[in-house]
């Protein structure tokens, strides 16, 4: 673990370690628009969290080629826009040399942590030869064993959201994670775009903890909402991340869904009276205001989740020409969207596959299923 890493590992044990989600907030209209414009739009963004006291920023990076297959569907959080061309864009719009390394220095340059959530193997693979110095995966990607097992590899902590994850799926992801040794930072989430605040859940902390003694747990939040925010770290969040905007009505599938830097600042000062102070804390949680938040003490996949699911999961996919006899080895293969029509093996099943053999001659891209396998 570099000191980098080691320092940021022991700011986030210490007091509530906020992050500002900016994603991919720095596309704003539907046009596309110079890389040079949207580096200035991710800086401004960048200085406006850190003005209202992030402690981090974090975006989001994709890799088309290992990511999303190239088929004709769209999200439900951003209906209209294929996504595969979404994703396409968002690749080429941030190549490392012109967008990922002057933010990264930028970000060093005013005193913000800069990290982001690759949405594949691939794209982790750009952010280790940025050296973040850990890893965020997104709520869609706790089952992407491929792209798990490579952050594994690098030593460096791993921050898992749940969201549109049934608790199965977070106790095999974390299995999966324990066996590779990782540490691992576990945060509640709801994957529905935005949800009402009534159906924050925030005693499912309570239950992480009480499930995962030996994790921290915090809170994901993809909904403009500061009062939940607060109450999460009054049950004990380690981490509350917040989507960062400057106008809800920008373009884009997760502006709406953001605080503005005056709501960002609000919920700062609300968590940083509290966090230090257990009685407040109790207050808080105590509080008959907050009780609407608080939910049961339980993992819920919620219905607005499901229809997540087939689209954002992924399947095993060749990711090389793999001739008939060709023993499987993990560089042959990918994990993509979307696992509904993909028709491969779910990415779950990595392991199983590694060390199988070909029956049949693979093209790049065809899916891996048992019946090619022996």
């Amino acid at each position: 673990m570099s000191n980098t890493t080691k320092v940021i590992w022991n700011k986030i044990l210490a007091r509530t370690f906020v992050v500002a989600e900016i994603g991919k907030n720095f596309i704003q209209t539907q046009e596309e628009r110079p890389v040079a414009e949207y580096l200035q739009n991710a800086k401004a963004l960048v200085k406006a969290a850190h003005e209202a006291g992030a402690d981090a920023v974090k975006f989001q990076t994709h890799n088309v080629e290992d990511e999303v297959l190239e088929l004709d569907f769209d999200s439900p959080h951003f209906k209209g826009i294929q996504r595969y061309r979404w994703v396409k864009r968002n690749d080429e719009t941030t190549p490392v040399d012109h967008f990922w390394q002057p933010l990264q220095a930028y970000c060093d340059e005013i005193g913000v942590v800069f990290f982001s959530t690759p949405m594949s193997r691939g794209a982790a693979v750009k952010l280790e030869a940025l050296g973040v110095p850990h890893w965020k995966v997104a709520s869609s990607d706790i089952l992407d064993f491929p792209m798990l097992d490579f952050m594994s590899s690098t030593g460096k902590p791993i921050i898992m959201p749940t969201g549109m994850s049934t608790l199965e799926d977070v106790d095999r992801s974390l299995e999966f994670l324990k066996r590779r040794g990782a540490r691992v930072i576990l945060l509640h989430a709801i994957s529905r775009y935005p949800y009402p605040d009534e159906d924050s859940n925030l005693r499912t902390i309570l239950f992480f903890k009480k499930r995962y003694p030996d994790l921290p747990v915090g809170f994901s939040q993809n909904s403009p909402w500061i009062e939940p925010a607060i109450a999460a770290v009054a049950l004990g969040a380690c981490l509350v991340e917040q989507h960062f905007t400057f106008d809800r009505s920008s373009f884009g599938p997760d502006h709406k869904v953001s605080m503005t830097p005056d709501e960002f600042r609000t919920m700062v000062a609300g968590i940083r009276a509290i966090e230090r102070d257990p009685a407040k804390q109790a207050e808080v949680a105590r509080s008959p205001g907050m009780q609407r938040f608080m939910g049961s003490e339980s993992k819920v996949l919620q219905e607005g989740e499901t229809a997540f699911r087939p689209l954002f999961r992924k399947s095993l996919m060749a990711g090389v020409d793999i001739p008939a006899g060709t023993v499987i080895t993990a560089e042959m293969l990918y994990a993509m969207r979307p696992q509904a029509y993909a028709r491969g093996l779910p990415s779950e099943e990595y392991e199983r596959v590694i060390e199988k053999v070909a029956k049949v001659d693979l093209k790049k891209y065809d899916p891996i299923r048992w019946e090619v396998l022996v």
